[in-house]
């Protein structure tokens, strides 16, 4: 199947080579250059402008976006939707707002434009795990971009099946789903990332109580110099707490015990927001997300060691690198992707 891909960063670029790895054809854009000469050596069709990526795509079209939420994308798909005909299809990969999805869908409906919101997990690691998506649009449109949505995702793997499935959407078991018209994907997804918040937050006060238990002010005999790696490599195997936030926090430490690559200033860029304004609208109390995310407000302003293990987890799944505070910007105020 062939699709154009807009955006080629850390997700674009890896979401080209798995589609290509498995037989599709993608034609690539991205305002950097070298970005797209470095895709087209892996043998994607290169493109210098969005009128060039769109001119060497079969009708009906299909574009996926892959660009930072917000303005990036907003003006993408504008100019993708100016220049698209009846059948096209635009896909929304990237962390968008779900209300924008649906205001979006509407306006391009009216010019015969089909919509997808496709919430994409996997971050850095997705070319080797696959990438597991929740996807909004139309019926009729998702399942004709099914094969591209099933190159993409992990697959059965070697998860154990779950009981009384039987008669039930197989896509689930493979790592994507259609959740629903347009917006439901990206909502879905901002409801994951606000989970996330909370576990990774879990995960960084638990080892913060573990290694503050050597600490000079406790009575001798309580204390104890507990190994961190060896505590969270124990943990993985076989424990009721085990998870892939586990397993990267694990590489984390083994790497550095005392995370002293990282500062511990901890961003945020929208979606656990979204999920407490959410929470906030259906009258849902969401105590540990809000938490987690006045957590991460904080770890602004005081840089312990629970935030170097949720900086560090962040960059194991992400390949997020910490961001200071820029001169002039308000503390608090999300300053790039997730």
């Amino acid at each position: 199947m062939q699709l154009g891909i807009v955006g080629l960063g850390r997700m674009g670029g890896n979401i080209a080579r798995r589609l290509m790895q498995h037989g599709h054809e993608v034609v690539v854009y991205d305002r950097n250059p070298q970005t797209v000469d470095e895709l087209a050596k892996d043998h994607a069709t290169p493109a210098q402008s969005l009128d060039k990526l769109l001119g060497q795509l079969k009708a009906p079209r299909a574009a996926w976006v892959m660009l930072p939420a917000g303005d990036a994308t907003e003006s993408t798909v504008t100019a993708l939707g100016q220049r698209m005909e009846t059948g096209d299809v635009i896909i929304d990969g990237g962390n968008t707002f779900f209300k924008d999805d649906i205001r979006r869908a509407k306006q391009l409906h009216e010019k015969g434009i089909h919509y997808v919101d496709v919430g994409t997990s996997g971050g850095i690691w997705g070319p080797e795990r696959g990438y597991c998506m929740m996807i909004g649009g139309d019926k009729e449109i998702v399942d004709r971009l099914d094969p591209i949505f099933e190159a993409l995702a992990p697959g059965l793997g070697e998860i154990p099946r779950t009981p009384h499935r039987e008669g039930r959407d197989p896509r689930a078991e493979k790592g994507y789903i259609h959740a629903g018209g347009c917006g439901a994907g990206h909502f879905v997804k901002m409801v994951h990332n606000g989970i996330e918040y909370g576990l990774m937050q879990a995960y960084a006060e638990g080892f913060d109580i573990l290694r503050g238990r050597k600490h000079e002010n406790l009575p001798e005999d309580e204390r104890f110099d507990l190994n961190l790696t060896d505590i969270a490599e124990v943990w993985r195997r076989g424990s009721v707490i085990s998870s892939w936030l586990l397993d990267l926090t694990a590489i984390a430490l083994a790497q550095d015990t005392e995370l002293n690559h990282f500062q511990g200033y901890v961003q945020d860029s929208g979606e656990g927001r979204w999920t407490v304004n959410a929470a906030v609208e259906e009258a849902v109390p969401a105590t540990v997300i809000t938490a987690a995310l006045y957590a991460r407000f904080a770890s602004r302003m005081q840089h312990d060691f629970a935030y170097r293990l949720l900086s560090a987890m962040r960059n194991q799944f992400g390949g997020h690198v910490e961001t200071p505070i820029v001169k002039g910007t308000a503390e608090g105020e999300p300053q790039g992707p997730r």
